[in-house]
């Protein structure tokens, strides 16, 4: 096992994606952000919570989306849905997708593909926190990232939230 973020790492990886955000999206104009049920949101709330401290907490559309039935592997094994949250529509916007860890991009596929029940966007953007990248089995790449690393196929990364799993930090398991 090895440390990949420490919790104070973490809080300083979450501040600087929201800044990078905003960096790129002034005052959030016509952008909406949406959170991956169910990891990607621990992430989304925390960039959400700061990007308030920083805007006009009104000026924020921020939605939930699960992609249980729009993955390619649902059929292989049992998934328990999470709700979908976008009151909002999407159609022409600038959306930012938020996901914990990046690997085979085989969520974001499905993330993409479940998006287009909302609105066709201007322009999606990928934010995540880890970045595996030379895992990827489809062409899709991150806009932010919080921190690249190079793994193998037979290691994991685990991200631990304080309101799922008592602690605060992202390791990596040799398995």
């Amino acid at each position: 096992m090895k440390t990949i973020l420490s919790e104070q790492q973490l809080a300083l990886t979450v501040k600087r994606l929201a800044h990078q955000i905003l960096e790129n999206n002034l005052q959030l104009a016509d952008t909406v952000i949406i959170g991956l049920q169910p990891r990607g949101i621990f992430l989304s709330d925390r960039i959400v919570n700061e990007l308030k401290k920083l805007v006009e907490p009104g000026l924020i559309r921020y939605g939930k989306l699960d992609i249980t039935f729009y993955r390619d592997d649902v059929r292989k094994s049992l998934h328990i849905a999470n709700a979908t949250d976008i009151p909002f529509s999407i159609e022409n916007k600038k959306v930012v997708l938020i996901d914990d860890v990046l690997y085979t991009g085989r969520t974001i596929r499905a993330a993409l593909d479940a998006l287009l029940d909302f609105g066709r966007p201007s322009k999606v953007s990928l934010c995540v926190l880890i970045d595996r990248r030379f895992s990827r089995e489809l062409p899709i790449q991150p806009d932010y990232t919080g921190k690249v690393i190079d793994t193998i196929i037979s290691q994991k990364v685990k991200v631990f939230w304080k309101e799922k799993d008592d602690s605060e930090e992202v390791i990596l398991l040799d398995s």
